[in-house]
């Protein structure tokens, strides 16, 4: 069974969209026919940028920085009007240490790029949200579930996403959905680079993690919020 969705005339804000997540998500919601608005730390058309900069109206931000998150949020509602759903994707992963051997910086950057970035972007594209009836996704992951060895800080900082998608959902019960996806490993080049004997076949795609995304965002999910779906693939 074929699943179509239909975003026309919805303004769709997509955070980290130079990754592989990001882009895939952003390339579903512009299939969709939506207006998609790429923030990325990165220029579109950066080296080590994966999506097409033609497809998204682009926007560059430090999204850990309030000041920086703040004028983005303005500029999209300014250009078009409104803004229909937040899709928090930016984020990254570092782990391999005890805890008692873990870099303190290493934890900044954890919590600054997992979660604060989550935390601002929805901070600042709520009110605009409330106007709409929008949604937030954002990305958690399966190992916030339960602590580990070697990257506690990045289960920490994925688990603060999961909760803080808890709180907005009961914070803007009846105006603002907000859900959280958990996926296991992501098919990603970094992913293939840092785990290369990997079985990448059981590895969950960006494309499919994305069409989860607008179901989120969609009317199907209209009764569906504070949820943390998982989206493990076979890993």
């Amino acid at each position: 069974m074929s699943v179509e969705f239909d975003f026309s005339e919805q303004v769709v804000l997509v955070t980290g969209v130079s990754g592989a997540l990001g882009s895939a998500v952003a390339a579903g919601f512009v299939d969709a026919g939506a207006t998609v608005c790429g923030v990325d730390v990165r220029a579109p058309d950066a080296e080590d940028a994966l999506l097409d900069p033609g497809l998204v109206d682009s926007y560059e931000a430090d999204l850990t920085d309030e000041s920086s998150v703040e004028e983005a949020v303005a500029a999209i509602v300014d250009e078009h009007g409104r803004l229909d759903a937040l899709c928090n994707i930016a984020g990254t992963w570092k782990g391999g240490s005890p805890l008692d051997e873990t870099d303190a910086g290493q934890f900044d950057l954890l919590m600054n790029v997992n979660l604060k970035t989550m935390f601002l972007a929805s901070k600042h594209a709520i009110p605009h949200l409330r106007e709409t009836g929008g949604s937030i996704v954002s990305v958690s992951a399966r190992s916030s579930l339960e602590g580990g060895e070697g990257d506690g800080i990045y289960r920490a900082s994925k688990a603060g996403v999961r909760l803080l998608t808890e709180t907005i959902a009961e914070e803007n019960r009846g105006t603002v959905r907000a859900n959280a996806v958990m996926p296991s490993v992501i098919d990603t080049p970094m992913n293939r680079e840092m785990m290369s004997s990997s079985d990448f076949s059981k590895w969950v795609k960006p494309e499919e993690i994305a069409k989860v995304a607008m179901f989120l965002c969609s009317d199907a999910a209209s009764v569906t919020s504070g949820a943390a779906v998982p989206v493990y693939g076979e890993a």
